[in-house]
């Protein structure tokens, strides 16, 4: 299955594909976003979650609840589980 992943700032389309995190499916599709360690502790791809749904491939990811409570989340560790709409920092 194949989700549709929007950029709000830039209006970018990409595929999200099952089974790749966020990050992995935008640097496939060219579209760039900041990533730095690609294991959920660094922060640089943090962003909000406007809309849609996501899963966490690690169990802890380098965020606050009341980060988690206010939309954001880490593209590198995290998976699509539905279209989702992004705003980048």
């Amino acid at each position: 299955m194949i989700y549709l992943i929007r950029v709000k700032e830039t209006n970018q389309n990409f595929d999200g594909e099952v089974g790749l995190t966020v990050l992995e499916s935008s640097l496939l599709s060219d579209v760039a976003m900041s990533s730095s360690c690609r294991n959920g502790t660094c922060r640089t791809c943090m962003c909000r979650l406007v809309s849609g749904s996501i899963d966490y491939q690690i169990e802890w990811p380098g965020l606050s609840q009341e980060e988690k409570e206010e939309g954001w989340f880490l593209p590198c560790v995290a998976v699509p589980r539905s279209d989702l709409i992004l705003s980048l920092p």
